[in-house]
């Protein structure tokens, strides 16, 4: 067997293993995808494609249709969770591992309605932001050449061991062979706030910052290759009761590395109220900050 067969082979053994988890999710006149992530009834979708005030049904493998329940919603990252009274569902493991660019990545969804369209192509870039309806930015999104069309949106994105590895989002109409997604390490843990409240609310640090590339000496100190910089430092905020300055870059939080702006957001809001320890790189050198975030706020940075 040639070397292409085997990776036919794999690719076929993959989608017959994974689609039966993917879902179409229908909403007035409007259509999109949903990937099944617990046998009880919990399915993944995005918050553009379950937003609105009409019913929403699910249709499940086998072409049976199910109404489905808005279990919450989180604009800031496109990601929704439904619920569906059935049981015993297929349903695929969201992957926490980190993509690296080039590896090879299968879409699945219901583009355009036909259902469960199999897509292959890699990761072409990560950490790219994209503006969204109402003023928002989609943050830290895998970019990918996978054909991504109207209707993919809130359908699976798989790696090559068939672990999803992100959630459709979003593609460039005017652009060929751009595609984005939410990486699954964000949309698990928004998903697993959503299932237990509705909602994720953040806490307030008062702050402006982005993530970028780390110069070789910080990555070095800080154990990884990426941080978030502060730009911006409100008056009178957490960040500046703590002494956070502009300049500085978050590298660990709690514990916890921070590569990108998620992974602080993540700290934050797992962490619910309390002290957060931030370990920080000031002008090369390492030092630690205690900081204790104020209640969620309109616009919360």
């Amino acid at each position: 067997m040639t070397g292409l067969q085997a990776l036919s082979r794999d690719v076929a053994d993959l989608v017959a293993r994974a689609a039966p988890a993917v879902v179409g999710v229908e909403q007035g006149g409007g259509q999109g995808s949903g990937v099944v992530i617990a046998p009880d009834g919990w399915v993944l979708t995005n918050a553009h494609v379950a937003r609105g005030r009409g019913p929403v049904r699910v249709r499940l493998s086998g072409a049976r249709v199910v109404a489905a329940e808005r279990a919450g919603a989180d604009d800031r990252t496109d990601v929704a969770v439904l619920r569906v009274d059935a049981r015993d569902l297929p349903a695929l493991a969201l992957s926490e591992r980190r993509l690296s660019v080039g590896e090879l990545v299968v879409a699945i969804g219901n583009p355009l309605g036909f259902e469960r369209s199999v897509t292959v192509g890699v990761v072409s870039a990560l950490h790219r932001n994209l503006a969204a309806p109402r003023g928002a930015v989609l943050e830290g999104l895998v970019q990918t050449d996978a054909s991504i069309n109207p209707g993919n949106s809130g359908g699976p994105l798989l790696d090559a061991g068939g672990a999803v590895v992100g959630l459709s989002t979003a593609m460039l109409p005017w652009a060929h062979g751009i595609g984005f997604a939410v990486p699954a390490h964000t949309a698990a843990w928004v998903a697993s706030v959503l299932m237990r409240e509705g909602e994720v609310r953040r806490p307030f640090l008062g702050i402006a910052a982005r993530g970028e590339d780390l110069e070789a000496r910080d990555a070095t100190l800080a154990g990884h290759g990426r941080g978030v910089r502060v730009l911006e430092v409100v008056e009178g905020a957490p960040a500046g009761r703590a002494a956070l300055r502009p300049g500085d870059l978050l590298v660990a939080a709690s514990g916890s590395p921070v590569q990108t702006l998620d992974d602080l957001q993540r700290v934050l809001v797992l962490a619910r109220a309390g002290e957060i320890d931030l370990q920080v790189l000031r002008a090369g050198r390492p030092l630690r900050l205690a900081i204790r975030p104020d209640p969620p706020r309109a616009a919360a940075a």
